[in-house]
This record gives C-alpha cells, structure tokens and sequence, in this order.
C-alpha cells in the first residue's frame, strides 16, 4: 500500500484494484490462487481481522458466515446497488471480479454450500459472466456460480428482497420474522454478503488478519470503496483505509475547495446530512462519524455545493425514497408519500410553525413501522436535514434562499435558484 501527505493528496489504498486488469491471468499474476483451510480457520481469520460487511450494516463477517448452520446451504454474493448515489460495486464486479469470485468460493466452502449466486446489476451482468466462465474453463472451482440480474430500484438489495428475486418473485423485502441466515432460500440456511466484503475475505485468506488491520481505524480496520458524488459534478470510486480525515476525502477526491461545500450526505440517500464545520471533526468510520449520527454506510461521499439549496435537495430525495417504497405497510404506502408531499411544501412552498409541527408529527409516524428498513431510513436522512438545514428554514420563512445568495456571490451575477427553492 502506498501512502502519500495528507495535505497534498490523500492516502489512497491499492489492495482491491491491486490486480492489472479483470483477468484471470492477470488477477493471478498478482494474487496468485487462494489458499484452502477450514471453515473455523476462515471464520477465525476473519473475526481477528475485524473485518465488518461493506453494504451498509456493518455486521461482523467472520460471526456472520459462522450464524449460517444446517443442511444445504445456499452462499449469494450481493452487488445490487440500488442506490443512485453508490457505485462502488459496480466498479469492483468491472475491475476486479475475480476477487470477489474467491471470496464467494471461500464463503462456500466455509459454510459447506453447493449452490452460489451472484445477484447483480444488469449492466456487469456479461463482465461478471465472462469471468466466471473464465474459472469454469480452468476448473478453477467446485461448484458454480449462477448470475442472477437484479432490478434497478433502491430496495432490490435488501437481503430479503434478494433471496426474493432469486427464488424467482418480485424483489421486495420480506417482513422478516426468521433470520435468513436459518431460513432463507427457499426455507434453506442462506448467506448473503455484499460483493466488496466478499473481496476482502478473499485477501484476508491469503495475508492474513495483521495484514488486513495494518492500515484502517483499528475499531473498523482495513480499507473501504467510497463513491463521491456532488459539488465536483461527476462521480468517482476510490479505495481508501477506513478512519480517513473526512476533509481529505471531500477536498481532494470530490471538489478543490472546500468553501464552496455547505454539507454533505454520507451513506447515501438512507445516511445522514452534515454540515461543513463539521467536517473537520469527523473520520470516515463508524467511530469517526457516531457523534453526529452518521455512518459511512455503503460507502457513499455527496457534497452539497453552496449554491445549492438543501431543502431542495432533500425533497428531491424524499420524493424518490417515497415512490421507490415496496408499498408493503402503512409506512411505505401512506406515511412516505406524505413525508414527500411536507418537504416540497418546505422546500418550495410555505414555511410556518404548522408545517413544521406536522413534518415531525409525520416524521414520528413512520419511524419504527414499516415492515423493513426503508422507511426508517428515509425518516434519519430526512430527520438530519432539518438539523443541518436548519438556517435554511429560517431563511425560508421570509422568503429567502441562501443558495440564492451564494450563487451571487460566488459567480458574480444575480442568477437567483428559483427553479430550485422558490421560497
């Protein structure tokens, strides 16, 4: 691994896109073949080396595939990213599948299961393929690995709604009153793991737990995929050690200047918003960022640039989350569709003392409800907007926009954002 001043650019890991190319050739020119062991060697190498589920639940590994017990068990490896801010796992399943290929092999033979999938977008679905018969034409594993496509919408890589798919139906979560891991596919024992946790079960096996927490925040050790969107008007992945200065992260991989950044969204549209004098403060972990309520989730860095309205923004995402529901419970069919309805009225319409009573009574109804995750996440993205953009709903009860304000002063001109935040 390569490390660099902080101050000049940020340290960049190299361990995920270590390998030349997606080849198998060239990921074993550099990797060389994984090693073979015992379902409790792995599942103890992967508990010292602390590694924790890169998907957005953070769960410990090695205890994860270890909970997975009983007759025929069903290994599946998860790159749907429904997630419109997160790209992370569509760039690994590009760039290095062979990786994640191992590390679904050796979650097989740790659990003993004969049947894998790989459930993934579309558009890696003929990159994902053709590795795959690259191994088979080596006979490079024991048993295959069947490509299953996911949908492109948000909730299609809850787990649940995984192991839905795959069986053939709609992928919509599940009200989940038995763990997966004891009845999942089919009522058999299932293991679902995030394509980039996979990846580094496959470099742990072969270098080991001390290795892996050689670089990272030892609470949550190793390296991490971060999508950053936003401010710099592109998106871009980029593999760092967990615990990195979050300022590092936005100034030098997502914009050049951090005075023109008012916040910023992390672990995407189910994250937390927060503000720029935060940002000195906060590491890109789950320690680094718990004091603000935030978490590094699936990986995913959104800057809000200054002359962007907030409100506006969080409306736009409010809207989305609400029309992206598996409209399976009250929550999802009633509750987000309001929440949708409150935060355009604050972000274009009217501001008072009502409206707001009524988004936290809204807010407070839908919160702990639903039959899955999904409207608990849009209620903590949406509850720290009206922390962050607080001023801003100040400024919008008169009839005022800061955004307005800082385009003037930032270009020059008077291109008030109306189209944005008409308040």
């Amino acid at each position: 691994m390569k490390n660099q001043d902080s101050h000049r650019e940020p340290p960049i890991a190299h361990r995920l896109f270590a390998a030349g190319g997606p080849s198998l050739r060239e990921h074993d020119a550099r990797f060389g073949r994984p090693p073979t062991g015992s379902a409790e060697t792995l599942v103890s190498t992967l508990e010292q080396a602390g590694l924790t589920g890169r998907g957005g639940a953070g769960f410990p590994t090695g205890r994860k595939i270890a909970s997975v017990t009983g007759r025929r068990p069903v290994v599946i490896g998860n790159g749907a990213e429904g997630e419109p801010l997160g790209s992370k796992d569509a760039v690994l399943l590009t760039r290095s599948p062979q990786l994640v290929l191992d590390g679904l092999q050796l979650a097989a033979e740790a659990v003993g299961a004969k049947t894998i999938y790989l459930y993934l977008p579309s558009q890696v679905a003929v990159t994902a393929r053709f590795a795959i018969a690259e191994r088979a034409a080596a006979g490079r594993d024991r048993y295959p690995t069947t490509v299953v496509e996911a949908p492109d919408t948000f909730v299609a890589g809850e787990e649940s709604a995984v192991v839905a798919r795959i069986e053939g139906g709609p992928a919509l979560p599940r009200d989940r009153t038995v763990l997966i891991s004891t009845s999942g596919l089919r009522g058999r024992p299932t293991l679902v793991n995030n394509v980039e946790t996979l990846a580094h079960v496959a470099l742990i096996a072969r270098y080991g737990s001390r290795w892996f927490r050689s670089v990272g925040d030892p609470a949550q050790p190793g390296t991490m995929l971060v999508t950053l969107s936003g401010a710099s008007g592109g998106q871009s992945v980029v593999e760092v050690p967990t615990g990195i200065p979050l300022t590092d992260v936005i100034s030098h991989c997502a914009v050049t200047d951090l005075r023109y950044v008012s916040a910023a969204l992390i672990g995407g549209y189910h994250g937390s918003w927060i503000p720029s004098s935060a940002f000195a403060h906060c590491t890109l972990s789950r320690s680094g960022l718990a004091h603000l309520g935030a978490s590094p989730g699936a990986g995913i860095v959104h800057t809000l640039p200054i002359d962007e309205c907030g409100l506006a923004r969080t409306a736009d995402i409010v809207a989305y989350l609400a029309e992206q529901g598996a409209r399976q419970c009250g929550p999802c069919r009633n509750g987000l569709p309001r929440l949708a309805t409150l935060f355009d009225e604050l972000a274009f319409g009217h501001v008072d003392d009502a409206l707001l009573d009524e988004v936290h009574r809204a807010l407070g109804l839908v919160d702990g409800r639903g039959s899955c995750r999904h409207p608990d996440g849009t209620v903590r993205m949406a509850r720290s907007a009206l922390t962050v953009f607080a001023h801003d709903i100040d400024q919008h009860r008169y009839g005022r926009c800061d955004a307005a304000v800082a385009t003037v002063q930032s270009t020059g001109h008077s291109r008030a954002r109306h189209s944005e935040c008409r308040a």
